[in-house]
């Protein structure tokens, strides 16, 4: 039986293919995909071929933030049948070592990843997954919702790491997918004082209506002076860096309040940047990375079912798989005007 997939030859190479639809082995299941996003590793993999170590040497199918329904079941598999949506958690670790033990998954040696090589993604009518990678979306949760769980759970594990309480004033530089959706897992554990920083427009205006309280225009504005002046000089107590951007980075030190907390999401190109130590001694901040996320869908589930909080308005664009190239080139090309991108291998769009 073959399936289409969107298949990266090389680097802006990039075509719907017909493949062998995957068989679960008996702890896995078979999943028809429904829809799957765009995120910015598929974009920086279709554009270099390569993310730091990781490189496309072979051609791959790109893609990891999917939501669908359990199709066909392995022999062993009892925690979900024939017929349920799901989510699927993309990232799947062996269970065994020290830190999959710990409750640290995300970071196991051994984690088998979507659509990071040579492993494939599921930009595709179908995809296997070790079961316990599922989980069941209640009736009144979309598949688009589904599928923005990955992304929301780098959000939520970013509050986790930085031990947000609905005490903070939380700064978040950065206003892509993760940026607007670390917002979202911000009102998800109470914070409603929130200021962000973006040189886009269309993501300041976004982000304004998605709850944040005022935005700032890094390129045009200082905004250690504009966070003083908003907050009547009491500052933030938590800074989310989702951007990447080197100056933004480094910034976070002159944001942050002495005693507070600093989370580094956003992947810089360089590898060593120059922070101010002293302050950070002095300030005795606190400085936490992000790697992914752990044990973050149950409870992002929970809060989303029974909320008004609506992450489906980071999608801006929706595509036929068969449209793929012309989904990602917009991905790569138009970040003034796109944020989410959703793909639907199963429908004309």
């Amino acid at each position: 039986m073959m399936m289409d997939a969107a298949v990266l030859n090389k680097p802006l190479d990039i075509e719907v293919k017909k493949v062998s639809i995957p068989v679960p082995n008996a702890d896995e299941a078979l999943i028809k995909v429904y829809c799957i996003g765009v995120c910015g590793s598929d974009i920086h993999y279709y554009e270099h071929g390569k993310i730091g170590r990781y490189e496309v040497k072979e051609p791959l199918i790109l893609g990891h933030e999917l939501a669908g329904e359990v199709v066909e079941i392995g022999e062993r598999v009892t925690n979900v049948a024939v017929g349920d949506r799901v989510a699927v958690e993309p990232g799947v670790a062996c269970g065994r070592c020290g830190h999959c033990k710990s409750g640290r998954y995300n970071l196991c040696p051994d984690v088998v990843f979507m659509a990071t090589p040579p492993v494939d993604g599921a930009w595709a009518e179908y995809v296997t997954i070790r079961s316990d990678f599922l989980f069941q979306l209640p009736d009144e949760m979309s598949y688009e919702e589904g599928a923005l769980l990955e992304p929301l759970s780098v959000g939520i594990h970013a509050m986790m790491r930085g031990k947000a309480t609905l005490a903070d004033r939380l700064f978040v530089s950065g206003l892509g997918p993760i940026g607007l959706l670390a917002i979202q897992a911000a009102k998800m554990v109470g914070i409603t004082e929130i200021y962000a920083s973006d040189v886009v427009p269309f993501r300041r205006e976004l982000a304004k209506e998605m709850g944040v309280e005022t935005t700032i225009d890094p390129l045009n504005e200082n905004v250690k002076d504009q966070i003083a002046e908003l907050t009547g000089g009491k500052g933030v107590s938590l800074v989310v860096e989702t951007s990447g951007n080197e100056r933004a980075i480094s910034d976070t030190v002159k944001i942050v309040n002495n005693g507070g907390r600093i989370v580094l999401v956003g992947l810089p190109t360089a590898g060593e940047i120059p922070f101010d130590v002293n302050q950070l001694i002095d300030g005795e901040i606190d400085v936490y990375g992000v790697f992914r996320y752990a044990n973050t869908y149950p409870a992002a589930i929970q809060v989303l079912s029974r909320s008004q909080i609506n992450i489906e308005k980071i999608i801006t664009h929706r595509f036929a798989l068969s449209n793929i190239k012309e989904a990602v080139e917009i991905a790569r090309t138009e970040k003034d005007t796109s944020i989410k991108i959703m793909i639907y291998p199963n429908k004309e769009l």
